[in-house]
């Protein structure tokens, strides 16, 4: 393997070269090259602040905020920092100081989109779901053509039962951005969910179709199935996903659309 620094005192050198390793997913490496940049510059803020995103990959939480506070020792107004921070504070468990933190990154630049997406997130997390819509909205007000946050506005409109807006937050992502295959998958469960099962059917089809056999879309397109009275087909794609997804098998015993089945031997097989 090749580095670009050719082990020269340059941290810059260091720092192009565990960036071609992050490039590569590789941070445990990436983590020892930014700490080498370190050892020449301790105020290196883009070493700094890289090593506590690689730190955060790896779910170092307190290494990454030790990484991100350096940082704002020296800027303590750097937004990206403050935003990255709150986020291991949240993975840590501290909900308030990660809410604290997220506020303080908004404070800091009113038009950094991530802060009040990942705000939203964390609000998603703890079930406030309104609360959550509002920062997701914020994050979309700032970048509009953004995916991520409209895309998680949809599912979180979806676990409020506000189904037809949902399906038209993720109708607007397969629009702009037709290769997104997990909003054409989540736009078949809102019409699924709106009983409109035999359009939902397509969408699980098409999605199908350019990834195979994906568990939870045949998972998707069972309940569909079932729902059209189509038993026999909805059973085998039931039993092709329970085998291969406990999880799934747990979904199918509490579906409100299997209660139809629950005296059915073949059903009472497939969860059992």
């Amino acid at each position: 393997m090749i580095f670009f620094g050719g082990g020269g005192g340059n941290p810059d050198d260091f720092l192009h070269e565990a960036m071609e390793m992050i490039h590569r997913n590789q941070p445990k490496i990436a983590i020892s090259l930014f700490k080498k940049a370190l050892k020449i510059d301790p105020k290196h803020v883009e070493a700094l602040y890289n090593l506590g995103l690689a730190q955060n990959q790896l779910k170092k939480y307190q290494d990454a905020i030790t990484s991100f506070d350096k940082v704002l020792e020296i800027n303590p107004n750097d937004a990206p920092a403050l935003n990255n921070r709150a986020i291991a504070m949240g993975e840590s468990g501290d909900i308030d100081g990660a809410l604290t933190y997220y506020e303080k990154s908004i404070n800091a630049d009113p038009k950094y989109a991530p802060a009040y997406y990942n705000k939203g997130v964390l609000h998603d997390k703890l079930l406030e779901h309104d609360n959550a819509i509002k920062w997701l909205d914020e994050s979309i007000k700032i970048e509009p053509r953004k995916v991520n946050p409209r895309f998680y506005k949809g599912i979180v409109l979806g676990k409020l039962g506000r189904h037809e807006e949902a399906l038209n937050c993720f109708e607007n992502i397969c629009n702009s951005n037709p290769n997104h295959q997990d909003s054409h998958f989540h736009k078949g469960i809102e019409l699924s969910e709106l009983e409109q099962h035999e359009k939902a059917v397509k969408i699980f089809d098409k999605v199908l179709e350019k990834y195979g056999n994906n568990v939870n879309v045949l998972y998707a397109k069972s309940r569909s199935k079932i729902a059209l009275n189509e038993i026999n087909e909805g059973l085998e794609l039931l039993r092709i996903s329970v085998k291969s997804s406990k999880e799934i098998k747990e979904w199918a015993k509490r579906e409100k659309l299997f209660e139809k089945l629950y005296e059915d031997q073949r059903f009472q097989q497939i969860v059992k």
